[in-house]
Parts: C-alpha cells; structure tokens; sequence
C-alpha cells in the first residue's frame, strides 16, 4: 500500500512568507527553508521581525487570504488522490493552512500550530513532533505504507530520502546540485507520471 506525501508551500502553494514580505514591503522575511535548513532558527528570527514591526497573526491571515494554489496545483491533486492516498506535510501552521485547503478541496494536511496572545502577537509555535515530515513517514511505514514523498526544501529532504521513491518539485539550483541523485521535475504532468510509476514499481 502507498501513500503519497506532498510539501505544501512552493509545491501546491507559493510561499507564503514571501508573499507577507511583499504586501509588508520587509524584504527579511523573504527568508525561507529553501535559504535555511534549521526551521527552529527560522522561526525564531521570523517572530523577532514581526515584533519588531507589530505584526500578528490577522495581518499575516489577510495575506493569506490573497493567496490562490499554484496554477495546475488543485487538478493534480485531484487527479492524485482519485488514484491513491495523499497526504500534505508541512512545516507551516494550522492557522495558516486553512483557507488554502479550502481552496485545494480539503485534502488531509499535518501541520504544526502557533501560540497566539490574546492581542493576535504571535509569541511562540508549536511543532507536531521532531524532524515531523520525516518521523511521521517512518510512522506511516511502520504502519504498512510504503511513502513516496516530494517537496522543494532543505525540510523536505529527510523525507524524500528515507521514501520508496522520492522527488524534487519547483527546487532550487543550488538544493539540486547537491542532491543529484533525486529525481527534480518542474511540471505537474511529470511529477504525476513519476509518483504513478514508483506505485507500479
């Protein structure tokens, strides 16, 4: 039995930090898992930019809300999970994700969450568990499932490795000259024909 693990942002959505920096005009904020492989340092200096700017969660949400799916991305999935389990695993957080899955037809998402003061600063996050996209597909493979995984981040690889069949989509240069070994499509179509040949595998 397979199961199909998808990164969600720069994948199936485009970046959602990038998009905040854009509509706040802080180019700091541009900072992504694709330019920094610890999450943890990642965050903490995300959270110290929007205190120092006095930005919370609403003004983050309203962004979000702008966001539609990479063009492709909704007919990919449906076309994927009319064919075999999928799930999203992201690094990003429950109060994040959930007008995108609307707008993705509610596919099942694991994501971490955020702590929120009363006044809507975001003060502190919550991980699901360590190194959660690679612990949750050993997880699902101790449960029978054999995962094949794709992303486009330095987070993503843990994954991907330890995955019967594993993909870069919509990667960096520099993140695919150091990973040859893994197959990098840019297509939708591709990434379809190569999840569906590893099931057939």
């Amino acid at each position: 039995m397979e199961i199909v693990c998808l990164d969600l942002e720069g994948v199936l959505v485009p970046e959602i930090w990038i998009a905040f920096a854009e509509a706040t005009g802080i180019p700091e904020l541009k900072r992504t898992t694709r330019d920094e492989p610890d999450y943890d340092k990642l965050m903490k200096y995300r959270l110290n930019i929007l205190k120092e700017h006095g930005l919370g969660l609403k003004e983050i949400q309203e962004t979000i809300a702008k966001i539609d799916p990479i063009p492709g991305a909704k007919e990919f999935l449906d076309k994927l999970r009319a064919q075999t389990q999928v799930i999203i695993l992201s690094d990003t957080f429950s109060q994040f994700a959930g007008p995108l899955m609307k707008k993705l037809g509610y596919p099942t998402i694991f994501c971490n969450s955020l702590v929120v003061g009363e006044n809507g600063e975001i003060t502190d996050f919550k991980m699901r568990c360590e190194k959660s996209k690679y612990t949750t597909v050993k997880a699902l493979q101790s449960i029978g499932y054999d995962t094949i995984a794709s992303g486009d981040s330095h987070n993503d690889l843990g994954m991907i490795q330890a995955s019967k069949a594993g993909f870069l989509f919509k990667s960096t240069d520099a993140i695919k000259a150091e990973y040859p070994e893994v197959p990098a499509y840019e297509t939708y179509d591709e990434l379809y024909d190569a999840i569906m040949n590893a099931i057939r595998a």
